[in-house]
């Protein structure tokens, strides 16, 4: 009687000890294939799934298209620059193309002049899709300007960065200025906040690049905010702004004007001296003296 007590209650309880081995047996196992799993994803594959995530296969499709039809013929038809006329292009990220497309410096007129700024040829939506579509080739680069806000972004602190790392090159007004070999550093003004950005990191052109430890992601929206307010909108107290190109410009305002001025007040004055002495009727050529016309001598006759 005591031993078939004994084996009802033994039974279950060994049968719920084992049910919950196996269960623990179970999701350790799972636990330890989707832990060996995740290390095993690259960066590179992180961030592929990531840009997936952002686009879709109708928006990656569309920038194939006009990436084939308008820029295919420099870069080739992979964006890697087997065509030999311009630079690969893979791995620069989406940030890089966008800057160049939304800036209006790609396409190029010709393939060797140097980048203007211009009107896009695209749409903002179109440039968006070409941007994606080449930094799905090949993860890496400097991706899309993120959303700033520049609320609690310092104008004093923008200022000193900039006047330290920007205006040797762009002028402490952002006018733009001359460089090596024919190139020149191209004007801030009428630029966006995400061009900013883009171009800090990406390092256009003869620019340098600027990482998160050279400029950090604080003390960049400190000089974007300062471009944005300050170079996109100066306060000219003086009076005219004279193009922002700085006392070069005031200097040759000052020889022209101010000097042209004064030499035409000059030959008003005596221009106007000269007729004034051919139009007086008493002196008829004769000398005046302090005192009136001089009178004959005594003894002279007439």
């Amino acid at each position: 009687m005591g031993l078939r007590l004994l084996r009802k209650i033994l039974v279950p309880f060994a049968a719920l000890v084992l049910a919950a081995a196996i269960a623990t047996i179970a999701m350790g196992h799972t636990h330890s294939t989707t832990a060996a799993s995740t290390p095993s994803m690259s960066p590179e594959a992180m961030q592929l799934a990531s840009l997936a995530s952002q686009t879709t296969k109708g928006q990656l499709a569309e920038g194939y298209q006009l990436f084939a039809a308008h820029c295919s013929f420099c870069h080739g038809t992979r964006a890697d620059g087997t065509t030999g006329i311009a630079p690969n292009l893979q791995g620069l990220g989406a940030g890089t193309v966008d800057l160049w497309l939304s800036t209006g410096w790609m396409p190029l007129k010709t393939p060797s002049a140097q980048p203007e700024n211009k009107v896009p040829s695209f749409s903002p939506s179109q440039i968006r899709a070409i941007a994606m579509w080449v930094a799905s080739l090949r993860p890496g680069g400097v991706p899309l300007a993120p959303k700033l806000d520049l609320k609690s972004a310092s104008l004093s602190t923008g200022f000193s960065l900039f006047t330290l790392n920007c205006a040797p090159c762009h002028t402490i007004t952002g006018a733009g200025d001359a460089l090596a070999d024919g190139y020149h550093a191209p004007p801030l003004h009428g630029i966006s906040a995400a061009q900013v950005w883009e171009a800090v990191r990406s390092g256009p052109q003869n620019m340098p690049i600027f990482g998160d430890r050279n400029i950090t992601p604080s003390q960049l929206e400190d000089i974007v905010r300062y471009v944005t307010q300050k170079i996109e909108h100066p306060q000219n107290p003086g009076g005219l702004g004279l193009g922002g190109v700085g006392p070069v410009a005031e200097g040759f305002l000052g020889l022209f004007a101010g000097v042209g001025a004064c030499l035409a007040a000059a030959y008003w004055v005596g221009d106007r001296t000269e007729r004034e002495e051919e139009e007086d009727p008493h002196g008829h050529g004769t000398d005046h003296g302090p005192e009136g016309p001089e009178t004959a001598p005594e003894g002279a006759h007439a």
